[in-house]
């Protein structure tokens, strides 16, 4: 029988019902998360954000290294390790926040300090390359700048972690204590606001981009650099955007002291409803402290010598002192909860330990696809936006399944998502743009490219900040924060690393010329940037995957995952 056409009433009907999914939707996943904010989580949203917006140099600096800079693929791997370590050194400084826990507005004002110094080092390079020169060379103070940037920002971002524990109220407005359901509630809020806060950053950075390098392909290099200079000195409010937090929350902290006090509590009282619990202060843990002493002396003793492979003896050591040290301090947990927490780890750190192609790709898209700095801008753009939307949307199913799954579902699709780019690399989009449509050009397939994969990235940690958040022991919860974030920067330390290996596997150079004489120094050679693409999908795919296989086998069996 033919089916009945529909009626007006009947296409109303499923209209509203459409309607009414969507507001309960938005309500449960973003109206809600905007009435659980308070004005006391600003300020360490305020440090997060000075951390998303840190990319606001990013695309200079690629350019920078590209143009001016002889500097190969594999040695900019190598940096990166280099630049990684200051963050697995968040464990030993977490403890001390937790233990120094007065005094940690000091360590956001010597982190910006150090951020500053980052900055102002750019800056002069940039804006007087000559005098720079006269001290060090340009390819020294770049490294200089690259070193100290991450000191400052790993500093700022384990006190960011325990100002979030701070800024979650104990008493409500009448000085009642609040029930620890409700408290257990805000921490997951606070979490899901620090991320909101650094994609958020990363937002403003790329809008910001967009407008500088509007016309960038009418700019000659002079004009370009005069971009690029302006880009720093706007970058200096970076570190001023973490101290200003600091400075909030400290009158915060005032106006609240006054506001009890007015009420007629004593000065005792009020401590004791603002300040740290007494049973939250934590004893000093010579391990973590000594083992966090005994890496900084490793890795210092390693890289002043000339000793062979002496980045993989570092992260070898270092990775042993992390496993050790948290080891002893999840003893206290149960053997179920300790066995989930090993097991979320040893998959999270192996899905952040996939290689990538390096600095070679992003040559390769700037010399032969005619990637500019405003369409890379674009790209961020979309990258940021769509990321921060992707965690709104996919909050409630990163609550309803395990980290197993997750993982398993991101690996799969951004395999998937990583033949784009492959496509293109062999001429796709000639083929494209000539048999179906002159549009779906390679910044075309390049925007889509971008679009599916950019609310993938953040997905992953979010689950093991709301555990942490939830279960770790409130006296140890920045300790918990920092030796985490020490693994799985670990992690990114060894992705640097077999990134450095697959440089030196498959050579990739772009043209450098002598910046005097104009001289072309070294010959542009992308040859072998198909193998490495190839190589590094097959990798991306199967470190995640066969790592799960065994954690479900023995660490996470599959009534527990």
């Amino acid at each position: 029988m033919p089916k009945a056409p529909s009626s007006p009433n009947n296409d109303l009907s499923q209209l509203t019902v459409f309607l009414c999914y969507l507001q309960n939707w938005l309500d449960r996943n973003i109206y809600d998360l905007a009435r659980q904010m308070r004005l006391s989580y600003v300020p360490p949203m305020m440090v997060y954000l000075a951390a998303g917006v840190s990319g606001l140099t990013g695309i200079v600096g690629a350019f920078f290294v590209k143009d001016y800079l002889g500097l190969s693929a594999e040695f900019l791997a190598t940096l990166g390790f280099w630049a990684m370590m200051p963050w697995a050194m968040k464990m030993p400084i977490g403890h001390l926040v937790d233990l120094l826990w007065r005094h940690k507005a000091k360590l956001i004002y010597l982190g910006a300090a150090l951020i500053a110094a980052s900055l102002l080092i750019m800056l002069n390079i940039l804006a007087d390359p000559i005098a720079m020169s006269g001290f060090l060379s340009v390819e020294t103070w770049f490294i200089v700048s690259a070193l100290l940037a991450p000191i400052g920002y790993v500093i700022q971002d384990t006190v960011a972690d325990a100002m979030t524990v701070e800024a979650v109220p104990r008493v409500d407005e009448h000085g009642m204590p609040i029930p620890d359901e409700q408290i257990q509630l805000a921490h997951t809020t606070m979490q899901t606001l620090g991320r909101v806060a650094v994609i958020g950053g990363t937002l403003i950075v790329a809008l910001a981009n967009v407008y500088w390098f509007r016309d960038v392909t009418n700019m000659d290099a002079a004009a370009q650099t005069a971009i690029y200079v302006q880009i720093y000195r706007w970058a200096l409010l970076i570190p001023a955007i973490s101290v200003f937090g600091v400075l909030l929350a400290a009158y915060l902290r005032s106006s609240e002291e006054w506001r009890l006090a007015a009420q007629g509590y004593e000065f005792d009282d009020i401590e004791r409803a603002l300040a740290r619990p007494v049973n939250e202060l934590p004893e000093i843990n010579w391990w973590i402290l000594g083992g966090g002493l005994s890496f900084t002396l490793f890795a210092i003793a390693m890289g002043l010598t000339n000793v062979p492979y002496n980045e993989e003896l570092i992260f070898a050591g270092s990775l042993a002192i992390v496993v050790f040290l948290l080891g002893r301090l999840t003893s206290e947990l149960s053997p179920t909860v300790r066995r989930q927490l090993f097991g979320t780890a040893v998959v999270i750190f192996a899905f952040r330990a996939v290689p990538t192609t390096g600095a070679g790709s992003t040559w390769w898209m700037i010399d032969d696809l005619g990637f500019d700095q405003q369409f890379l801008s674009k790209l961020t753009l979309i990258s940021s936006t769509l990321t921060l939307f992707g965690m709104f949307i996919f909050r409630r199913f990163m609550a309803e399944r395990s980290i197993t799954e997750i993982i398993v579902m991101l690996t799969i699709i951004m395999t998937v998502l990583s033949l784009p780019e492959i496509a293109l690399y062999y001429g796709f989009h000639e083929w494209t743009q000539a048999h179906i449509a002159s549009f779906i050009d390679a910044r075309f397939i390049a925007l889509v490219d971008t679009a599916l994969e950019s609310p993938l990235g953040q997905v992953a940690m979010i689950p093991m900040l709301a555990w942490i958040a939830n279960s770790a022991p409130p006296q140890l919860k920045a300790t918990y924060f920092a030796v985490m974030a020490a693994l799985i920067n670990l992690a990114l330390s060894l992705s640097q690393l077999l990134t450095k290996l697959l440089n030196h596997w498959f050579v990739v150079t772009r043209e450098v010329k002598n910046p005097l004489t104009g001289e072309v120094t070294t010959l542009a050679d992308y040859s072998q940037l198909g193998n490495l693409f190839f190589t590094e999908m097959f990798l991306g795919f199967a470190i995640p995957m066969l790592t799960i296989y065994i954690v479900k086998r023995t660490l996470i069996p599959e009534r527990e995952s």
